[in-house]
């Protein structure tokens, strides 16, 4: 059985209308109400533009005012400290702080940065860098000895519910459990963050009961590093997270893209998962491999469009 679906769909809009929402809301003009409609307004038509061309799932998960990364530091309630939040903030002003920054407010009024110590009590944004070898950034995470999770899902669930309220068949994607801790930046001298992992597993086995709950048919897990030259310890921590995220009883698809997987690619397709997608462009060379790999139980999921070309894809 062929089933088509899409690793993620542009958000900004056909006349980037995501965009203008966003700069009038981030100029006051408008509430987040009005900001939440216009973004629901954008996730229906896009859902109903995937299912009128065939697929066979739509994808939830892969709308952001600003980027995934960011959306998934508050899924999993680890929020910076330095920011202060105190719990009086609503989750999308605390969204734009991460992503935006808070300028510092002088008390009294002159113009020497110095006498006030430049940005001194201001709170930077997070920094941004590129999705891997892309010219699509996302904004980093920030990890230390004291980082905790804690599942925020009700954003991500009141997408699926929205998804399934429409007659679609769901499935979610996310950003897997060691590419999100890899992505992150150590603020500790000496800090691994693969320590984190341990903590982090049990947020992500409780989002994947909830989606099931939810009536999610799959979940596509994001795990572009696999296409990298890892340690060995980030490497032997593979088996040990998707033998955990399994316990959810949740089909999930392990996705790399990006590259081809080479010295990862028995791995990959040892995992306890119930399919696996691979990058058809950029990893065409593999695929007989991976075919040959990968057990007979599990699907096999192969991209067709360059996540790297900003053109419309011509298949």
């Amino acid at each position: 059985m062929i089933n088509i679906h899409t690793l993620g769909y542009p958000r900004i809009g056909l006349q980037r209308e995501l965009k203008f929402a966003l700069e009038r809301h981030w100029r006051g003009e408008t509430s987040e109400t009005q900001l939440e409609e216009t973004a629901a307004e954008l996730r229906a038509r896009h859902w109903q533009q995937q299912a009128n061309a065939g697929l066979d799932f739509v994808t939830v998960g892969d709308f952001a005012f600003y980027d995934h990364v960011a959306n998934h530091i508050q899924l999993f309630g680890c929020e910076p400290a330095r920011f202060g939040f105190d719990g009086s903030e609503s989750a999308l002003a605390r969204y734009f702080t991460l992503a935006r920054g808070v300028a510092h407010e002088a008390t009294h009024e002159h113009t020497d940065a110095a006498c006030c110590g430049g940005q001194q009590g201001g709170k930077p944004a997070l920094e941004m860098t590129k999705w891997f070898d892309t010219n699509y950034h996302y904004l980093v995470p920030e990890f230390d000895a004291a980082t905790s999770f804690a599942l925020a899902p009700e954003r991500l669930l009141a997408e699926v519910a929205q998804a399934r309220a429409l007659s679609h068949k769901v499935k979610v994607a996310l950003v897997g459990p060691l590419t999100f801790l890899w992505l992150g930046k150590a603020k500790q001298d000496g800090f691994d963050k693969l320590d984190l992992l341990d903590t982090l597993l049990p947020a992500y086995v409780q989002l994947l009961v909830q989606l099931k709950a939810a009536g999610v048919e799959w979940v596509q897990v994001d795990e572009p590093i696999l296409g990298l030259d890892l340690p060995g310890a980030w490497l032997l921590a593979f088996e040990r997270a998707y033998h955990t995220l399994a316990t959810a009883g949740l089909p999930l698809l392990l996705a790399t893209y990006f590259s081809p997987l080479e010295g990862q690619l028995s791995i990959a397709c040892k995992l306890p998962v119930a399919g696996l997608h691979v990058d058809g462009v950029r990893a065409a060379h593999e695929l007989q491999s991976v075919a040959d790999w990968l057990p007979d139980n599990k699907g096999l999921s192969v991209g067709i469009g360059d996540g790297r070309n900003i053109w419309r894809t011509d298949l």
